[in-house]
């Protein structure tokens, strides 16, 4: 049977007025979210949905649930028209969707309550709703926070507890619109097992919306979509390896298949795989064959650090930085627990740990956000209580800026020190583009000139890649998520900072974004900007882009090194609740057969170093691994 069925499915944000002529929605002047749109998905079926940011993949989410209607065309859930209106409820009971944002479904101050609302709409006996929450929470990795406030949680735990919200209700069809994009890797995995669990044992239909390829590689059938349309579907394997039409559809291959590609095309002919086992095969097996391999020339790999004369300035030097929010009610939480970090003028630092470690309520400090206790107004420092020791001076030096003094301008330490937030479409607030991109400029540089502060904020919006002339009279909010995130950065950028902390922000953008704005970044580092610091989930970004890496978790830092350094523990790396790129996955396998890839795990060094020892090994080398070395001695 049939869950869901799209017929020719239209349907545009533009009233009928806009779209066209006399409210003809098939004029050329439509703008169509969903262009005509053909749809059929099994019950019991898994079906990934990729896309560029505004192809329209969470419009078709939320037309799937009735949250919208079609302007043209015929949209079934089991049979039941979405458009009739008697008929809605019941769509919506079959029908569970979470959200890329948690905070757009969360609705009680309590997590028990929140994830009980749902059940409690449809009418499910009192018993049963406690029953439900018990898995829900538990599928999630939540149970700790039954009592939790959502408010008080990070994203990643948000996440968590929508996902909950919609599991409670036990739908036929679930509907994930990126809702692993803010979690951990160990978080993702966890949300992606119990959803598989449902889909193969309680025969729930999902759909999978994402710009993760490895969660795509789950799925029974994978689609692209491409301004509105279904373009590419099939097999996941199948659809992730046609790179051409890919890069057509402003998509990106995923970077195993990528490694792959780029042995093949140096002579070394290895299959297509997202599997480092699989990989690891075919590179034993090249190395007992008569190949001819291209070496190419040397890369400068993960990002290189900018020598500093003032090595102050764009310097962060922390030492026993605790916080507790909440500190003086039964909601207190310990966020920071004597956090000790310095991060070096110059360099593209990256900040990694599990959902929850920390990371975000640190770098908040780095512009005072959030204050050390000794920077407020009315601190006053309290004597140690007899026979105890004193406790551990708190450090915290930014840019210069002395963190813990109360006498410190506040003010114009958040002009040399831009911070870009976990979502920054939060950030836009103004009226028109070129209002928000101005307003850092009116408050830290009052003085400049009309024409000035015009110059200023053409070279933001342009460095962001947005015409200044299309963007800056339109609303921030009509924009696309891209465009939005890409407005919130020119915003912080405009004052030319001297660090720039960023978090999490390529979270939710395809990967032909993430890639773009992490380009940015690195334009903006050579540029003028002395240090970034970057906090990410991503691994695979860490690794090809960043200097040096702290690992946060249970509000320490416990471990600060190059991304070499850090991923080459691979285990240590997993014990943390945390991934390891690709690359470094494929190391330790070809380690345990007896070859020792030095590399630093971005793609393009793995393959030189890789291709480089192929062709000194030269054909034929007997391959003994290191388990049969130990076993013979």
């Amino acid at each position: 049977m049939e869950a869901i069925k799209f017929e020719k499915v239209y349907f545009s944000y533009k009233t009928d007025g806009e779209d066209g002529q006399n409210g003809d929605v098939f004029t050329e002047a439509a703008s169509f979210a969903l262009n005509g749109v053909d749809l059929s998905v099994e019950e019991g079926e898994f079906v990934a949905v990729l896309g560029h940011n505004g192809s329209g993949k969470s419009t078709l989410a939320r037309l799937c649930n009735a949250l919208l209607t079609p302007k043209e065309g015929k949209i079934t859930v089991f049979g039941v028209d979405t458009q009739e209106n008697k008929k809605v409820f019941e769509v919506r009971r079959q029908v569970g969707i979470v959200f890329q944002n948690p905070d757009n479904q969360t609705v009680a101050s309590i997590v028990e309550d929140d994830v009980a609302f749902g059940p409690e709409n449809v009418g499910i006996k009192r018993a049963e709703i406690g029953e439900r929450i018990d898995f829900a929470l538990k599928a999630v990795g939540m149970e700790e926070f039954r009592y939790a406030t959502p408010t008080r949680l990070s994203g990643g735990q948000k996440q968590r507890i929508a996902l909950a919200g919609v599991l409670a209700l036990k739908p036929k069809v679930m509907i994930l619109d990126e809702s692993t994009a803010m979690l951990d890797p160990r978080g993702r995995k966890e949300v992606l097992d119990v959803v598989l669990r449902l889909n193969k044992e309680e025969k729930i239909t999902v759909l999978l919306i994402t710009h993760f390829p490895e969660e795509a590689m789950l799925a029974d059938r994978a689609i692209v979509m491409h301004k509105g349309k279904i373009v590419l579907q099939g097999k996941p394997a199948d659809v992730l390896a046609e790179e051409k039409k890919l890069k057509e559809y402003s998509l990106v291959l995923p970077r195993p298949l990528r490694v792959c590609r780029k042995l093949t095309e140096n002579g070394l002919s290895v299959a297509d795989t997202m599997s480092e086992t699989e990989l690891t095969k075919e590179i034993l097996n090249g190395l007992t064959k008569d190949v001819s391999v291209r070496v190419p020339s040397e890369n400068s790999g993960a990002g290189t650090r900018l020598i500093q004369e003032d090595v102050e300035i764009g310097g962060v030097r922390c030492e026993n930085l605790s916080y507790v929010y909440n500190a003086k009610s039964a909601f207190a939480t310990h966020a920071l627990n004597g956090v000790s970090l310095q991060i070096d003028s110059g360099e593209f630092f990256g900040i990694i740990g599990h959902t929850g470690s920390g990371k975000s309520t640190f770098v908040q400090h780095l512009n005072a956000l959030l204050k050390t206790p000794m920077a407020e107004k009315k601190y006053k420092a309290k004597k140690p209580k007899k026979g105890q020791p004193t406790p551990p001076k708190t450090v915290l030096t930014v840019n210069g800026f002395d963190l813990t003094d109360k006498k410190t301008d506040f003010r114009a330490l958040r002009s040399k020190v831009g911070m870009v937030f976990q979502y920054p479409e939060y950030q836009l607030f103004a009226e028109t583009v070129y209002e928000d991109v101005a307003f850092g400029l009116k408050n830290f540089k009052d003085k400049l000139t009309k024409e000035e502060t015009d110059r200023a904020v053409r070279e933001a919006l342009e460095t962001v890649g947005l015409s200044y002339d299309e963007v800056t009279k339109r609303s921030p909010f009509e924009l696309s998520g891209g465009q939005k995130r890409r407005v919130a950065l020119a915003g912080v950028i405009v004052t030319k900072p001297e660090i720039l902390v960023l978090d999490e922000p390529a979270a939710g953008l395809d990967p032909l974004g993430k890639e773009e704005i992490m380009s940015l970044l690195h334009k903006i580092h050579g540029d003028w900007c002395k240090t970034v610091i970057v906090v990410s989930h991503d691994m695979e970004e860490i690794a090809e882009n960043c200097t040096r890496a702290a690992i946060f978790a249970d509000g320490k830092v416990v471990s600060v090194d190059t991304p070499k350094g850090l991923f080459e523990k691979v285990d240590k790396m997993q014990e943390l609740g945390l991934d390891v790129p690709f690359t470094a996955r494929v190391c330790k396998a070809l380690k345990a057969e007896g070859v020792e890839i030095d590399c630093d795990y971005t793609v393009a060094d793995f393959v030189q170093k890789t291709l480089a020892y192929i062709k000194n090994e030269g054909a034929g080398t007997r391959l003994t691994s290191l388990k049969e070395v130990a076993d013979n001695e």
